[in-house]
């Protein structure tokens, strides 16, 4: 019967903490990386062992983050502590993104925009509408989360947003939404939404500039597609 040699018994280079502090943490694979926050196997596996696991049983990296907390939790080598380790390293990386695009960032082209807003609003299962108000100069004055709804829709209230926009004095207006099926490609239902809040800001002075949605991985701005 072979006996199983836990990680602390790998060479030095195959261990994935090791291999990170040597290589660098690009060096490091998906199961690799989740291995680290999980620390420790269980009878019969290692860590990278049930990271492994948890990738091809969920089809990949992103499925398996995304999994509500019990069903997680259900998988075999999980418990409350790992999980928590693995939603704060999500949660880091978030705002790690965040903090590159401060208040006061100038929002003057689509590839910063969606670079943001991406950070903002890929991992929701659910359809959420964002807004990025800016100044005349286009500055960021503030980004809000308006509307979240399900899976297929998100219903959009145009007043609120012309009264966001007020409050804060906005010139400019970025509006965004993310599709959790993935595809970036705009909807006519995202195609009649735009018009409406556009033509709605127009009547105070607001200028909207562009409309962003969030897929996985691509994204589509109606700026660049020429439909604005």
């Amino acid at each position: 019967m072979t006996k199983l040699m836990p990680i602390s018994d790998w060479p030095i280079a195959d261990r994935p903490r090791e291999k990170l502090l040597l290589k660098g943490e690009q060096s490091l694979t998906d199961a690799e990386l989740v291995a680290i926050f999980l620390q420790t196997g269980t009878k019969g596996k290692t860590a990278l062992d049930i990271a492994r696991e948890l990738l091809i049983q969920h089809g990949g990296l992103k499925n398996m983050l995304r999994l509500p907390r019990q069903q997680l939790l259900q998988n075999n080598g999980l418990g409350q502590a790992k999980y928590a380790a693995l939603k704060a390293a999500i949660e880091l990386g978030r705002r790690y993104l965040n903090e590159q695009m401060l208040q006061g960032e100038i929002l003057n082209s689509s590839q910063k925009s969606q670079r943001y807003i991406a950070a903002e609003l890929r991992e929701h299962s659910n359809e959420v509408f964002a807004c990025a108000f800016l100044d005349s100069q286009f500055r960021l004055i503030s980004f809000e989360k308006l509307f979240e709804g399900t899976v297929h829709f998100t219903h959009v209230y145009p007043r609120e947003i012309v009264k966001r926009g007020l409050a804060h004095n906005a010139a400019k207006i970025i509006l965004a939404h993310n599709h959790p099926s993935g595809r970036a490609s705009p909807s006519h239902a995202d195609k009649e939404t735009t018009r409406t809040i556009k033509e709605a800001v127009g009547l105070v002075d607001i200028d909207l500039i562009d409309h962003i949605i969030i897929g996985n991985p691509g994204h589509y701005s109606f700026a660049d597609g020429g439909i604005l």
